[in-house]
């Protein structure tokens, strides 16, 4: 049965996920951990529940998801995977990491690209993978069918959307993308989030007022 645990990390309150099954084969995904208790609090838990980590992902790659990319991959020799669009975005936070207060921050380099026609599998377990765009270009979703969990990074939050302001964004893109990709997901889907609680697919296209049926086109 696949699992997650999640955790807060970093000023911008960003959750990181990391995914295992009963095979202990585990995914990261977005690392937010940027501080030394940070990484421990993430590699605790992995050494805790014997876990052997075989994936990076980023669902996009903002500075707030990607801050501990090289921690993990150092950490777990691990391949780090993102869409194809994404890596621009990647390069670009060395740029401006110290602007917000990163100024330790280690860049790290993409090693394989996915995209929404593969599937990623990992123990006993295999994800559906969604191109969400609209938050960042080249944004992914993962969905596991058996248990209705679903990684949404920074697409569909509860009572909200991700923001469309930042380079590479667009609003009516998003709201598309959530529609025809996240909304044709069971209405018992779990979304987890980049930031804030769980919500439900049902829940958010009942009452979202970005996208639900309440929503002012």
């Amino acid at each position: 049965m696949l699992q997650l645990k999640s955790f807060t990390f970093n000023p911008f309150m960003e959750n990181t996920y990391l995914l295992y099954d009963e095979s202990k084969e585990a995914v990261i995904f977005d690392p937010g951990c940027f501080e030394k208790y940070e990484q421990r609090e993430l590699s605790d838990f992995i050494e805790k529940e014997d876990l052997k980590v075989k994936y990076l992902i980023n669902t996009h790659c903002h500075i707030d998801h990607v801050l501990g990319n090289a921690y993990v991959k150092r950490k777990y020799e691990v391949p780090l995977y993102i869409h194809e669009r994404e890596h621009p975005v990647l390069k670009s936070v060395s740029a401006y990491a110290s602007n917000y207060g990163f100024a330790g921050y280690e860049e790290s380099q993409p090693d394989y690209y996915i995209n929404e026609n593969d599937q990623l599998k990992f123990g006993n377990s295999s994800l559906e993978i969604r191109f969400v765009p609209g938050h960042s270009p080249g944004h992914l979703v993962f969905f596991h069918e058996e248990t209705g969990i679903c990684i949404a990074g920074d697409t569909l939050f509860q009572g909200s959307i991700g923001r469309t302001d930042l380079p590479g964004g667009d609003h009516d893109t998003l709201l598309n993308a959530i529609r025809t990709q996240m909304f044709s997901l069971p209405e018992n889907t779990k979304v987890y989030p980049g930031h804030g609680p769980m919500t439900n697919i049902g829940f958010e296209k009942e009452h979202n007022p970005f996208v639900g049926k309440r929503a002012r086109f």
